[in-house]
């Protein structure tokens, strides 16, 4: 297991590294959530803890979701309950009663993501920006990610890109127009199976296997305005061509954040939940209910600015492993 020592960080010395303590990863992380809790208290920014079980789901058709059954009295609520994969619905309810500025840290589950990297059951660290955009929460995300650097005697550079100016500057496609045949020729020395694959899907094969691995350890890497297919739950903008207002941010070659100038109109969220439900279907998974609560009140949800972080993933770049096992206290197969 990669080791630091703790030993001064209240003092604000940095951790180091150290072959000695098996359980420095651990303290790291208690130095992490440390930090988190800090950094929004000095913004005012409330810690909030929502329900891990919902009769909702997440109909994303690339994140599979667990399932559990409740047995108590019919009369609690529904018995089939979805495991979060994100606090995302919850806080947005949370946003439309007025709570104003909020962050939930706390574990997430997704099923069938069990691997070097991936661990199905992981912390995630998201906040909610009233009245910001994405770009004012790619600003904090980023001063964020420094102080957590911080920790380890480290700082990096930052670079901010449009999605569409990277693929060009980086690999001369423009992703927005040129054809698939250009999207898929980067890749054929991979041998991948074009089967079922959409424009969407090449296009997050080229950052995965293309743009992600030369991202430099030392630098912040933040891609901002997708294309509009790419909308998940941020707002679109109107323009030719219609952007997705959200962003990623990376940290060496790992996807730490996920932030979007948020969708708060109820029809078109309904709208893309049926799409996902549809694509759910083609792709014969199962349809998983959508969160009628959430849409009865995203109306009244404030302007704002939402963002997850992995914390494990953070976790490994600050240790410097490749290994998600490292930075947990038992990984899935131990737990």
């Amino acid at each position: 297991m990669p080791s630091t020592r703790s030993e001064g960080w209240g003092e604000g010395a940095p951790f180091a590294l150290s072959a000695t303590n098996p359980h420095a990863t651990l303290h790291l992380r208690a130095a992490v959530y440390r930090l988190i809790r800090q950094f929004f208290d000095t913004r005012d920014v409330l810690e909030v803890e929502t329900p891990i079980l919902s009769a909702a789901g997440n109909t994303d058709p690339n994140i599979e979701s667990f399932v559990t059954r409740f047995t108590g009295h019919v009369d609690a609520g529904a018995p089939q309950r979805w495991m979060r994969t994100s606090p995302e619905f919850p806080l947005k309810r949370l946003l439309a009663a007025g709570v104003g500025d909020c962050y939930e840290l706390g574990r997430v589950f997704r099923n069938g993501e069990a691997g070097g990297r991936h661990n199905p059951e992981f912390t995630m660290l998201e906040w909610y920006r009233v009245g910001w955009d994405h770009h004012q929460l790619m600003a904090e995300t980023i001063e964020l990610v420094q102080d957590a650097l911080a920790l380890v005697g480290r700082r990096a550079e930052v670079v901010i890109s449009g999605y569409r100016q990277l693929f060009l500057d980086e690999l001369g496609i423009d992703p927005l127009h040129d054809p698939l045949e250009t999207l898929q020729a980067p890749l054929r020395q991979y041998g991948i199976d074009p089967a079922g694959l959409e424009r969407d899907d090449w296009l997050d094969l080229l950052i995965t296997h293309k743009l992600q691995p030369a991202f430099p350890r030392d630098r912040i890497t933040v891609i901002h305005d997708y294309p509009a297919s790419q909308c998940a739950l941020a707002r679109i903008r109107p323009g030719e061509p219609p952007l997705a207002e959200r962003f990623e941010l990376y940290l060496g070659r790992y996807e730490l954040a996920n932030g979007y100038h948020e969708l708060n109109d109820a029809s078109e969220q309904a709208a893309r939940f049926t799409r996902d439900n549809a694509r759910r279907r083609e792709r014969s998974l199962p349809e998983v209910p959508v969160d009628a609560r959430l849409l009865a009140v995203l109306d009244a949800m404030p302007d704002c600015a939402g963002v997850a972080l992995g914390v494990e993933r953070l976790l490994m770049c600050l240790a410097g492993t490749d290994g998600i096992a490292d930075v947990l206290a038992f990984p899935f197969a131990e737990a």
